[in-house]
């Protein structure tokens, strides 16, 4: 079972490496002590996924009152903030997020890390799937990435749309938005971003323009 501090996350293996787990078959474990040394905490990851076990040395059995709603009292509590703060610490140390899957999102992260440098900001733990690029000078936002339901753009769907929030001329705004593949900016000013939906009805060598043009636009 995946833990919660690890979702939309993916692992950096030199980190892990770095913070102390071990590699065996493919799998890395990290052990650790918690509750004050009484139980062994061993968290594994393999496959892209992280889980966690609190064993009781003392009977070689697994401690699970932590996972139970319903369990009271102060170890119990103590197990669970342990818990949590190791999951916690290798979430933020050893991990990186790994939100958006689209072909078209991955060629736009490559394309925006090589000719501008910039990385994804995730500035909100609350929404995960949001991520902005910013430039360097003016600290201007030039592009959005999100994951936002698809009938919140109008589609009849209950599935999930990546999409990408670019600055654009008002003019070009208008002609291009066609509630398919270009929408008003999904909640940005609607005069002046262009929402594209990055299912690969636009080619990622449009999309490049329409980043480039967004980027020119940040500048003041």
């Amino acid at each position: 079972m995946q833990e919660a501090p690890f979702s939309m996350k993916k692992p950096n293996i030199a980190k892990l490496v770095e913070f102390g787990f071990a590699e065996k078959d493919g799998a890395y474990t990290y052990e650790t002590r918690i509750a004050q040394g009484q139980l062994q905490m061993t968290v594994t990851v393999s496959g892209g996924n992280a889980h966690a076990r609190v064993i009781n040395p003392a009977t070689g059995e697994e401690y699970v009152l932590h996972r139970t709603a319903g369990a009271v009292g102060a170890f119990v509590g103590m197990v669970r903030a342990d818990h949590e703060a190791v999951l916690t610490e290798i979430a933020e140390a050893c991990f990186e997020p790994d939100v958006f899957k689209s072909a078209r999102a991955q060629e736009a992260i490559s394309y925006v890390r090589a000719v501008y440098g910039s990385e994804l900001e995730f500035l909100w733990k609350r929404f995960p799937g949001n991520a902005v690029w910013r430039r360097e000078d003016t600290r201007k936002w030039y592009g959005v990435l999100l994951a936002v339901p698809e009938r919140k753009l109008g589609i009849a769907s209950d599935g999930t749309a990546e999409i990408i929030d670019l600055r654009a001329d008002p003019g070009v705004l208008a002609a291009l938005v066609d509630g398919e593949r270009y929408f008003p900016g999904y909640h940005m000013n609607k005069k002046h971003w262009l929402t594209i939906r990055l299912n690969g009805s636009v080619s990622a060598e449009e999309i490049f323009c329409r980043i480039d043009e967004s980027y020119r636009l940040a500048v003041k």
